[in-house]
């Protein structure tokens, strides 16, 4: 399957998805992403009008934005070329502390912000950039050791700080499911997920339409926006395989 197909074939199925969901299909936002994806492979998925990018490490996003040498939005002081379709890079890997600095240079979201000592850095380094920056908070929905994220019972504390924040801005939750080859076993984690952000929205008094769910990848994602899913992360389903999957 070339590109443009892959494309037009996970375009295809969030449209279906959204449809049974009784949802517009422009509400869900298709994150492409890049981890393991050329730089070349990348640059065609932009010309084909893919504009939110995701990686999951921030030493190959710099890489990648130095490759392309466009693509990405002046965000900090400097010059930076931009790309005729300007692009919005997401981190939706786990983030050191000691990497937040960076992050703050190379993104514009942030998916996985999972303590209070990320946000103090994360808070520290935008500041001193003057500019803000949107952060979703990462919720360990299924409770796997193996995954990062808050437990949800510490997703209100998290909110709070990020909203007290000036520079930040609370956008939503994120979550990863379980890898299973069925995706209905990733059912009951999402709609957990969405169940959580609805009750912070009332507790912390956010509009819930401003909290955006990050949830589904190429193996469950329509079953993510069947139950609430505005951001799907998919880079297997639109790229390929590769070594890891996404």
């Amino acid at each position: 399957m070339s590109l443009q197909e892959g494309i037009a074939s996970v375009r295809q199925r969030i449209a279906q998805a959204c449809q049974r969901a009784g949802r517009p299909a422009p509400s869900v936002t298709l994150v492409a992403v890049t981890k393991q994806v050329p730089v070349e492979a990348i640059r065609g998925a932009i010309a084909l009008g893919l504009t939110e990018l995701g990686e999951n490490r921030v030493q190959d996003a710099r890489d990648k934005q130095l490759a392309l040498g466009s693509g990405l939005r002046a965000v900090g002081p400097g010059p930076r070329a931009l790309s005729p379709q300007p692009v919005r890079w997401h981190l939706i890997g786990h983030l050191q502390r000691n990497k937040a600095k960076s992050a703050v240079e190379l993104f514009e979201v942030i998916h996985a912000v999972d303590s209070l000592p990320l946000i103090e850095e994360l808070s520290r380094h935008t500041q001193q950039r003057e500019r803000r920056l949107d952060a979703l908070v990462q919720v360990n929905v299924s409770g796997e050791a193996t995954k990062h994220g808050c437990p949800p019972d510490e997703a209100q504390r998290l909110a709070e700080a990020i909203l007290a924040a000036r520079s930040l801005s609370w956008r939503g939750l994120m979550t990863i499911a379980p890898l299973s080859a069925d995706p209905e076993q990733a059912r009951p984690h999402f709609r957990r997920l969405r169940e959580l952000r609805d009750a912070l929205s009332a507790t912390l008094g956010v509009d819930r339409a401003a909290l955006r769910l990050s949830m589904g990848m190429s193996q469950d994602f329509e079953v993510a926006i069947e139950e609430g899913a505005d951001l799907v992360r998919i880079g297997t389903a639109i790229f390929g395989a590769r070594e890891d999957h996404a």
